[in-house]
């Protein structure tokens, strides 16, 4: 239809001239071509952006005489770590350096994790007691570990706190097995001999059966209406099972203490005081923000419920944990995830007082010997993407679990 007939068309009908029946619009008229169209137009420009970025990366890298590769990763390292895992010392290679690194970040990360949430759950939970001390504790908690930066947390755990402690023949000592000074803190030290097999196997064993009972537990409380005690089962069973093969196979474990020589104690365990002024700070911190997750998502849950469940002669410790924690999880657990990965993300900041995390050993020292800067930020980033990406599915996969399935 040419311009002409268009507009008389317009003019006599006072409408837009219909397609005739039976034709398709033009392709380019297709709202479905034309938005996969901008997108594949999108792809290739930020593709092309990519490929300018690396070309001209590695085109200056050639200029100034820089190799790059991952070949750098079998070279001896040349220095030592503060605290290892793994058996290391300066004769490994810089991949055994990534290891150990990456070791203690997941190491820390877990500590922060599970402290973090004892911490956040215990506050949050406290604010609404009526206790008028304990709620004032729990609001002042809050309000001043969540303001403060972490640096200055992490600085004040470090120099204020820990560096102030006695010196090693001065430790405060509990029992003559625990020690704690200013090098750290000594615990003794668990050896397996012949037979500690069957006693580890028998945890496993102990756990899988705990997932077996909770879910057992949960059918039947929803097909008969009966509710069990899982709690005080599962601790049977996490204790009494390991217990029992431990007296069985004659106490296969022996206990190796932490003794005075020279100048330091050798032998047991040692938790030296940058990851004690890390671990405490990450979890205070954060804790706060869970603290405040925990009182939003209580507060979620209509306050009928709790009158209910009191009407029926429910204790309020009952009335908390039957009632309104399971509700509320489901607004907690979504801001769980997004403090769990910023805890992660945190943990970079031990290169403040040298904790030998991931960040410290691979980004620090080993790019400033190597140079390899591309390689070495690459992996780093890497390991962190994955790191929180795997938190993200857990947690999401959690929050499925425990949001409300709605009517239909």
């Amino acid at each position: 239809m040419c311009f002409t007939e268009y507009r008389e068309s317009l003019m006599t009908n006072g409408t837009r001239p219909t397609q005739p029946a039976g034709s398709a619009p033009a392709f380019y008229n297709n709202p479905h071509v034309r938005a996969l169209f901008y997108q594949l137009l999108l792809v290739v420009g930020i593709g092309y952006l990519v490929f300018l970025i690396i070309s001209n990366t590695l085109a200056n890298m050639e200029a100034r005489g820089i190799k790059t590769g991952f070949d750098f990763l079998s070279t001896t390292a040349g220095f030592d770590i503060l605290m290892t895992l793994v058996d290391y010392d300066a004769t490994h290679s810089y991949l055994d350096t990534f290891i150990v690194g990456l070791l203690n970040t997941l190491l820390v990360g877990a500590i922060g994790i599970v402290l973090s949430t004892l911490i956040g759950f215990v506050m949050g939970v406290a604010y609404f007691s009526n206790n008028w001390l304990v709620q004032r504790l729990s609001v002042v908690y809050v309000e001043i570990f969540r303001n403060i930066p972490l640096l200055l947390q992490i600085f004040f755990w470090y120099f204020a706190v820990l560096a102030a402690l006695p010196s090693a023949r001065n430790s405060f000592s509990l029992g003559e097995a625990f020690f704690l000074n200013i090098r750290g803190l000594y615990l003794p030290k668990l050896i397996g001999e012949p037979g500690s097999g069957l006693v580890y196997g028998t945890v496993v064993a102990a756990i899988i059966g705990i997932f077996v009972l909770h879910r057992w537990a949960k059918r039947k409380q929803e097909l008969q209406g009966v509710q069990l005690p899982v709690v005080r089962l599962s601790l049977a069973l996490l204790i009494g099972l390991p217990l029992l093969a431990t007296l069985v196979t004659g106490i296969p474990f022996a206990l190796e203490y932490p003794e005075l020589k020279g100048f330091n104690f050798r032998g047991g365990i040692t938790i030296i005081p940058e990851l004690m002024a890390l671990a405490l700070a990450l979890s205070i911190y954060t804790g706060a923000f869970i603290a405040e997750a925990v009182r939003a998502g209580i507060q979620a849950v209509p306050h009928g419920q709790t009158e209910a469940a009191r009407s029926i002669g429910l204790k309020d410790s009952q009335i908390m944990k039957l009632i309104v924690v399971p509700q509320a999880m489901r607004v907690i657990v979504p801001m769980l995830n997004s403090e769990y990965q910023s805890l992660v993300k945190n943990s970079t900041l031990a290169t403040a007082i040298g904790y030998p995390d991931l960040f410290t050993v691979f980004v620090g020292t080993t790019l400033n010997q190597t140079g390899q800067a591309i390689e070495i930020v690459f992996m780093t980033l890497t390991v962190f993407f994955v790191i929180n990406m795997t938190i993200s599915f857990v947690m999401n996969w959690f929050n499925h679990k425990v949001s409300l399935a709605e009517r239909k």
